[in-house]
């Protein structure tokens, strides 16, 4: 069973119309993984609807403490972008356990978003990487500890 983490962030994020403010909604992935066919047994649980800008030293430790006491050693945790690799490093305190982050850089509501792509691989990602914390965004694995978002490129990077 791989346990499925939301937390917000731009995959779930709701634009009313083209001036407004976004919402953080309810989390749209157990209708991705529905319309996308995926049959591999997990479990959704949304544990906060934050931007991760606006996650704190609390959060971390709730998101840290879900997964520490989840009964899953496959864990996949949704969040937002900007504050990813942070929250990464936070959860690297967790043994035992293959978690992986992912998120998107436009809603998983929009035509254009990677919220699928990025989902999926992530999925996979969890299901072949040994015990672990990381990053799976774009087609590519990082480690939080020397990633970071490279804003103007809409991408991660690995630190040099």
């Amino acid at each position: 069973m791989i346990e499925i983490f939301t937390t917000g962030g731009t995959i779930d994020k709701v634009y009313f119309d083209a001036l407004s403010e976004y919402q953080v909604g309810p989390t749209t992935l157990p209708d991705l993984l529905r319309e996308n066919n995926v049959h591999v047994p997990h479990r959704v649980t949304q544990l906060m609807r934050k931007d991760s800008l606006e996650l704190d030293d609390a959060d971390r430790e709730a998101i840290r403490a879900a997964v520490a006491a989840s009964d899953a050693t496959q864990v996949l945790v949704t969040h937002g972008t900007d504050t990813m690799a942070v929250t990464g490093r936070v959860l690297q305190s967790v043994a035992g356990k293959t978690i992986v982050m992912t998120g998107a850089m436009q809603p998983a509501s929009v035509r254009a978003s990677d919220a699928e792509f990025n989902v999926g691989f992530a999925l996979a990602a969890v299901q072949t990487l040994p015990p672990g914390v990381y990053i799976a965004m774009n087609g590519m694995i990082f480690d939080p500890a020397r990633t970071v978002k490279d804003r103007a490129g809409a991408r991660f990077v690995a630190e040099s």
